[in-house]
């Protein structure tokens, strides 16, 4: 991923600071943090806007649980090309499923990793026969089923 910001950031004390309110709590008012902080509200909006520009901080949004809207299956899948160069071919056709809400380029035994959501075991096999096993670039795949997720958080500045 290539950021297409030209603008070189330095992080200091005060940014990560920043960060890591908004990381729990993106609606934490500049207010608030100034006054923890021990700086003016002003202060806190140009260090945001100026991380906004810098590519840092790339947007905001809610975090929704997956389990409350019945998505109670996750799993991981491996994939093997048949050839490296279906590589964007395979991509794009992934990109269309729904299901399919995370894929990283991966070194190891597989070309291409996925995560994927499902409402059902039942709903996991129509996507995984119906869909990504009927890419025709796809030589195999590996499905993991997550049981649990006892670690999930963003990364602190």
């Amino acid at each position: 991923m290539h950021n297409k910001h030209k603008v070189k950031l330095e992080i200091d004390k005060l940014d990560q600071q920043i960060l890591r309110c908004l990381i729990k709590d993106a609606r934490i008012p500049y207010a608030e943090m100034a006054k923890d902080f021990g700086v003016s509200a002003a202060t806190i909006h140009v260090r945001v806007e100026k991380m906004r520009q810098a590519g840092v901080i790339q947007s905001t949004k809610i975090v929704v649980n997956e389990q409350k809207l019945g998505y109670d299956v996750c799993c991981f899948i491996g994939i093997i090309l048949k050839s490296a160069k279906d590589y964007d071919k395979v991509i794009a056709k992934l990109n269309e499923f729904d299901e399919v809400v995370e894929a990283y380029y991966t070194t190891g035994n597989y070309s291409i990793f996925i995560k994927v959501m499902t409402h059902t075991i039942e709903e996991l096999h129509s996507v995984l026969a119906g869909k990504i096993q009927s890419i025709d670039e796809i030589q195999s795949t590996e499905t993991l089923i997550s049981l649990q997720n006892p670690i999930l958080r963003d990364i602190l500045p």
